[in-house]
């Protein structure tokens, strides 16, 4: 046949096997053909899970109480900005919130997935009601659009037949195949060959993606995915086609799910179950202090190494979650999900340091008085009475949901952190003899991470205050450990009062470390001897990576290794 073609979104299946294909009649001039593909009857789904704040969240539909939050049930919450108009809306929308209406609107216990999500993904493979019925609704599309259509159109098509009807690798698997190794941060790699591609064009790859409530615990969400992997296969399997394993692919804080969702299914850490295997990318794996910066400082807005386009982003951003203590405390305190994100018993020590400048004539000196946790970081977070804490209680509650006579906020907050703790002890760990613990992992994981001096990140917390010359007072860790709380401004700063009434004002300082501006190179490598493969990566930052082409690049390549261990 010489007529030309076009394509048209790819066929739904019928829950009896069969295929249907739909596209508009035309006139018998019209020459065109409707041209569809047809995929294989074996079937390995890929699943996404994003990051936090990435998913769209509404108020509960199955009845429960929506409590004083004065929302109605399936009323959107949560659905970040998709283009300068929407951002322009959102942004005035949640700088109007007070603290206490952010406390009402995201409390986790009365949110949901909301999976009517905006589905303009610019996508002609496959319909809107597809897109819907496999997830793609409920993430943030700004974020993820791109990455779930270019997924399914590379991961769809291997081969073409050339103009002398030969078959040839479609180009986006030949810059795979070329892909220098230096982009993927490693010398070496076993490229992906013809051969490797022959085998992996036997399967058909429909991209799903299954969000989650990211203010409850990452163990609660996980619970969700699996669900979600029964239902995923089952489809498949009663409409005759053959569904074993799924790939799940995640970004951020989706790792924690992905990981969980592994443990909950395997019967025990080193059987993969019927995941295949899991991509994770800028995962936090030792959490991030930038968690503690923002519950205690509120969102970090613009930063002076950034270009103008990230600091607008930056500090658009920073309005929505909150740029304040006051706006982040009430939602971040008791939400297990977001301090899930603290750094955990893996992270390297001390990451919050206390220190103090003193000028000799033209020369400053820094002192380190006292670096923290020295022992469970939990413990830490646990401290509310602290100048120097993550959570203070008195900014918690201002919807004064709480009795506050019975210091319940208190009880509320330590459920959280023990949720949290529950997640990285029993959870994301597991026994490993004299030595106590060590990270659990899906036995077929593979990780990259952001290691670019380019893309600084706090790989720790540092409050210093100077001390003004002439002063006599002798500062000591002691000293400092006890000094008073005296109050702390919008910007951050707070005041505190040591030994013999000195005041001292402490900020915190810029971030110093490596990394993807939001997990630092510490804890993204911290996978490194847990997992098959790592790579450590530059250009991008976190909320990006997978935007980047050379990532989107890496994560096809896996796939394709992946896929070479099936029988």
């Amino acid at each position: 046949m010489t007529e030309p073609t076009r394509r048209i979104p790819q066929p739904t299946v019928d829950v009896d096997g069969s295929l249907v294909a739909h596209t508009t009649a035309s006139a018998t001039s019209y020459k065109v053909r409707a041209r569809v593909t047809i995929g294989s009857r074996k079937v390995i789904p890929v699943i996404f899970v994003p990051g936090i704040m990435g998913t769209n969240l509404r108020a509960r539909t199955d009845g429960a109480s929506l409590q004083d939050s004065g929302l109605k049930p399936g009323e959107v919450v949560w659905r970040p900005p998709n283009g300068v108009v929407d951002g322009v809306t959102e942004i005035r929308n949640w700088h109007g919130r007070t603290p206490a209406q952010r406390q009402k609107l995201l409390n986790p216990a009365i949110l949901e997935v909301d999976d009517s999500g905006d589905l303009d993904f610019n996508s002609t493979l496959i319909s809107r009601d597809e897109m819907k019925a496999r997830g793609w609704g409920e993430l943030h599309a700004g974020s993820y659009g791109d990455l779930m259509v270019e997924l399914q159109r590379c991961l769809d098509h291997t081969f073409k037949m050339n103009r002398n009807r030969e078959r040839e690798i479609r180009d986006h698997w030949k810059r795979v195949m070329q892909c220098k190794p230096s982009e993927w941060g490693v010398r070496s790699i076993q490229k992906v060959t013809e051969q490797e591609l022959e085998k992996y064009a036997g399967y058909q790859y429909p991209v799903y993606a299954v969000g989650y409530n990211w203010l409850q615990s990452c163990a609660v969400s996980a619970q969700r995915l699996s669900k979600k992997i029964d239902e995923i296969k089952e489809y498949w399997n009663t409409r005759k086609h053959q569904c074993e394993k799924v790939i799940l692919i995640t970004h951020s804080m989706g790792g924690f799910v992905a990981r969980a969702c592994a443990r909950q299914r395997a019967k025990d850490p080193d059987d993969p179950a019927d995941i295949a295997a899991i991509i994770h990318g800028v995962m936090p794996a030792l959490g991030a202090p930038v968690a503690y910066r923002r519950m205690a400082c509120g969102t970090e807005g613009a930063r002076y190494w950034s270009g103008m386009g990230d600091n607008i982003a930056a500090s658009a951003f920073a309005v929505i979650a909150g740029d304040t203590t006051e706006k982040t405390m009430p939602v971040m305190a008791v939400a297990p999900g977001v301090l899930e994100l603290l750094p955990n018993q893996f992270y390297p020590g001390p990451w919050l340091n206390l220190s103090v400048v003193t000028s000799a004539g033209q020369e400053e000196k820094r002192t380190d008085l006292l670096g923290l946790p020295q022992n469970n970081p939990y413990d830490l977070y646990r401290d509310l009475e602290s100048w120097y804490r993550v959570i203070n209680p008195a900014l918690a509650d201002p919807a004064q949901k709480y009795d506050r006579k019975a210091n319940r906020v208190d009880d509320a907050i330590s459920k959280a952190i023990k949720a949290a703790e529950d997640l990285h002890r029993n959870v994301l760990a597991r026994p490993d003899g004299e030595n106590g613990l060590k990270p659990y992992y899906h036995p077929n994981s593979y990780v990259f991470y952001g290691d670019d001096a380019e893309h600084r990140a706090f790989g720790e917390i540092r409050w210093v205050a100077r001390q003004q010359p002439g002063q006599s007072v002798a500062l000591t860790p002691g000293s400092i450990r006890k000094a008073k709380f005296i109050g702390q401004s919008s910007d951050g700063v707070r005041e505190v009062e040591v030994d013999g009434g000195y005041r001292l004002r402490f900020h915190t300082d810029v971030p110093e470390s490596a990394g993807d501006d939001t997990v630092p190179r510490q804890s993204g490598a911290g996978p490194q001897g847990h997992v098959r493969e790592i790579y450590a990566t530059r250009g991008y930052g976190h909320q990006e990576s997978f935007q980047q082409d050379s990532m989107l690049m890496l994560t096809r390549h896996l796939i394709v290794k992946i896929v070479q261990g099936f029988k």
